[in-house]
Order: C-alpha cells, then sequence, then structure tokens
C-alpha cells in the first residue's frame, strides 16, 4: 500500500477467521493465544495469531492450565428441554419427516455423527444429505436416500424432499450453489438444528448444541418409517455400467469408473470445483470413506493445497484428488510441497482445455487457457530429488495402467492427465449451470431510503 500501516495483515485475517490477534507484548501473549485457541476450538474453524518477530523468543508469563482453553461449551438445560417440547409439537400430526444433513454437521463436535446416527435410528424416516455433506452419513445406511441437490439430487433424493411434510436440517446451509440457484429450497416450514441454536417456525432457541439436542431428542420422537416405504416405491434401478474397452478413447464417465474401483474405507477424496463436483458426488462411498468438497464460495484451486495439508495430518489414509486443468494451474505450485514431503498423493486432472464449469455459467473467451503438459510438470517439480510421477491417459487402458503405476508409488504425488473431449462434461453440470447462470442474471434491486 506504500504506508507504514502494518496492520493489513490482521485486518484481512480478521474476515476469514474466527478469531484473529496480534500480540504487541509478550506479557498479552497468553492472554491473547488462549482467546484465539479457545475460539478455534468452539467454531471448529481456523483462527489467525500474529507474533512479531522480536518477540517470539521473549519471556512471557506462565499461561493457566489448559482445560480452560479445552473446555467444552455444554447447552444450557432449560433451553434444551424447551427445544425438545417444540421439536414435539413440530413433528405431531406430521407423517412424512425427512432428516437433510448440511456441512455443519461434522463441524458442530466430534460427536456430531454418532448422535445423527442416534436419531435416524429412532425415527426411522428417510435421511438426504447437501452436496457439501457427503460423507457424514454412511451411504450404505438402510435410510439413505441420496444427496438432494435440487436438480441435479442423486438416487431421488428430491422427490422424498418434495413429498415430506417435515424436515429437519441438521447444520444446513442454503446457497445460491447448493440450491440450484436458489430454484432448490424447501418450501414447508423447516426445524434447523444449527451448531448451537435450534429454530422452529415461530421459536428459537440458543444456547442448544447441536449433538445433545439430536440425542435428547431421539429419546423422544416415535419411530415411523412412512417416508422410507415411499422411497423403495421411488428409488431408481441400479445404473448399467458399460465398460470401456482399452482402446477406447478416454471418457468422463469411463475416468469415473475407474476411480470408483479405487475407493475404500481408507479414501480421503478431494473433488474440486467444477465437473469434479458432480463426477464426485455420482460415486458411491464405502463405509470409512472421507469427502471433501469446498460448495460454499466455489474457490477454483483450492483442492490441491487442502489435500497436501490433509496428508500430512492424515499420512495413513489414501489421498485422491479430482481436479480440472483450469483450477490445477491456479495453485500447481503445491505439488511442489508434496513432493518435498514424500506424499503419495493421486491426482486426476481431467484435461479438457479449459474452464467447463463457467463455460456452463457465461461463456466467453476468458474461459480458455493455455494448455500445458501437466505430467511433464509434476515431474520437473522433482529437481533430480523427488519421486514424483507424472503420466499421460488418452485411452482407458492408459488410465488403468496408470492407476496401477500410481498405487505402486509410495513415496511421491503422482500425477495422472486425462485427456477428455473439451465438451465432454456431465448432464449434471449442464442443468445446474442453467439455473445457476439465470440467477446471476437476475437484475439488481435498488433500494431507495426513505
Amino acid at each position: 500500500m506504500g504506508t507504514s500501516d502494518y496492520t493489513y495483515q490482521l485486518e484481512m485475517a480478521k474476515k476469514i477467521t474466527c478469531c484473529a490477534v496480534a500480540i504487541p507484548r509478550a506479557e498479552e501473549a497468553p492472554r491473547l493465544i488462549d482467546r484465539a485457541i479457545r475460539h478455534a476450538l468452539l467454531a471448529r474453524k481456523p483462527c489467525y495469531i500474529e507474533i512479531p518477530t522480536n518477540l517470539a523468543g521473549a519471556v512471557c508469563v506462565r499461561p493457566g492450565p489448559i482445560d480452560a482453553v479445552t473446555e467444552l461449551v455444554t447447552s444450557n438445560k432449560s433451553a434444551l428441554g424447551a427445544a425438545a417440547n417444540c421439536a414435539a409439537e413440530y413433528l405431531a400430526g406430521k407423517h412424512k419427516a425427512v432428516i437433510l444433513v448440511g456441512p455443519k454437521l461434522r463441524r458442530a463436535s466430534a460427536t456430531a455423527e454418532k448422535a445423527l446416527l442416534e436419531l435416524v435410528n429412532a425415527m426411522g424416516c428417510a435421511v438426504a444429505v447437501q452436496p457439501a455433506a457427503k460423507g457424514m452419513f454412511p451411504e450404505d445406511h438402510k435410510q439413505f436416500v441420496g444427496t438432494w441437490w435440487g436438480q441435479v439430487s442423486t438416487l431421488a433424493a428430491d422427490s422424498v424432499i418434495n413429498w415430506a411434510d417435515a424436515i429437519i436440517c441438521v447444520g444446513t446451509v442454503f446457497t445460491d450453489y447448493s440450491t440450484v440457484g436458489w430454484k432448490a429450497i424447501p418450501d414447508i416450514p423447516l426445524m434447523t438444528i444449527e451448531i448451537d441454536h435450534v429454530t422452529f417456525p415461530g421459536a428459537h432457541f440458543s444456547r442448544v448444541r447441536l449433538a445433545e439436542f439430536l440425542t435428547h431428542l431421539a429419546s423422544q420422537v416415535t419411530f415411523n418409517p412412512t417416508t422410507m416405504i415411499e422411497y423403495e416405491r421411488l428409488r431408481p434401478d441400479p445404473p448399467m455400467v458399460h465398460v470401456a474397452a482399452k482402446t477406447d478413447v478416454l471418457t468422463r464417465k469411463e475416468t469415473s469408473r475407474q476411480i470408483q474401483n479405487m475407493l475404500s474405507a481408507n479414501t480421503s477424496l478431494f473433488v474440486e470445483t467444477g465437473d469434479s463436483w458432480f463426477n464426485g458426488i455420482q460415486l458411491r462411498l464405502p463405509p470409512g470413506a472421507q469427502f471433501e468438497i469446498e460448495m460454499q464460495w466455489g474457490h477454483i484451486g483450492w483442492s490441491i493445497p487442502a489435500a497436501f495439508g490433509y496428508a500430512l495430518r492424515f499420512p495413513e489414509r489414501h489421498t485422491i484428488v479430482m481436479v480440472g486443468d483450469g483450477s490445477f494451474q491456479v495453485t500447481a505450485q503445491e505439488v511442489s510441497q508434496m513432493v518435498r514431503f514424500n506424499l503419495p498423493i493421486i491426482i486426476l486432472l481431467m484435461n479438457n482445455r479449459g474452464y467447463t464449469i463457467e463455460v456452463e455459467i457465461h461463456d466467453g473467451s476468458y474461459n480458455k487457457i493455455q494448455n500445458w503438459n501437466y505430467a511433464l510438470l509434476a515431474e520437473a517439480f522433482n529437481g533430480g530429488t523427488g519421486h514424483a510421477k507424472g503420466l499421460l491417459a488418452i485411452t482407458a487402458g492408459e488410465l488403468a495402467d496408470a492407476l496401477r503405476v500410481a498405487a505402486e508409488n509410495t513415496e511421491g504425488p503422482t500425477l495422472i492427465e486425462c485427456t477428455i473431449d473439451q465438451d465432454d462434461c456431465s448432464r449434471e453440470l449442464i442443468t445446474w449451470g442453467h439455473y445457476v447462470a439465470a440467477a446471476n442474471a437476475r437484475p439488481p434491486r435498488h433500494h431507495l431510503d426513505g
């Protein structure tokens, strides 16, 4: 900025973290650091702690007991009981209840997913997940009915949601992306269970923790499988899967088929913004598999650095990334870090010569990008000492061979450049892009004072 104001980075961090602090003096360090860490643990979001270089080694006062920072917050008992009573009123007289799971579930607490299972088993109703919550509810559970994403839902989840007369929303997030351009919003009154409060039509209860409320509610509800009975009538038949010949030109569908065969309980699958969203959502996750997706803002390029950080934290898991060529170009340099730390991440890069998702939303020359030799780039990061492998797959057989090589490379990342036709995208992307484009093209609303 050309000024001597050194607070810019702190002000920026305040906008993207749950708590941002800067340590001005050594004696302030315990209080401010404890505050930031406490906020991060409660919100399960990143915090920012700024320590000047010349203070890093300074002596500070002894901090207090660590449990003052890590102690969990519990529900207010009166609010918890009142919310449970309101839930009983909400469900009274309703026969077609559905539970809709959102991405805040996992962030609520370490016990939230277990508490959800308690409620699901007690109610017996259908359970759908939002796309950003895929993997947070077991897909082999008998009450799982798919991913609810409006017109691009899987397994007919939209039909069950539309049929319901009561929807229990657990940690849900409704945005233009998750509602297909605001077209897929439930049109009935909802019970909304957030991380630290519960809302009903005409009532709100603060200081009610999500996991505690789910467990409490599970002890009070009545078993009612009506939506599951109806879903058995609506459930789509298993699709006919075409297996390509080895010499067939590689397609998006064949790539997804081969990725499906790679998934196991130990897999953590990252799907980048773009058609990888829709291809990933269609995959069936085995029990134990993890799924990572960024849908709040639709950032492109997030999956490569995110997978790097994840693999550092969970080196025992098998990390796979599905990413498009356009998104990869934003953060490609993070592959160098994967090489440095010998992380055996498998990157399946779909090279269709451009930003396909942007083409479907708003086409233009700016969606065309310079093609790279991605396989060669991955190996360039080795610098004579690394163990990254870069492979090119143009046919179905070449992809199968590349995946075998990737499975054997345990000393570094393997990037497989999957070359597909520029127009080879999913039906779901075309549909979703149409409605989101229409939402983006709405005329602005002008608000006049007075």
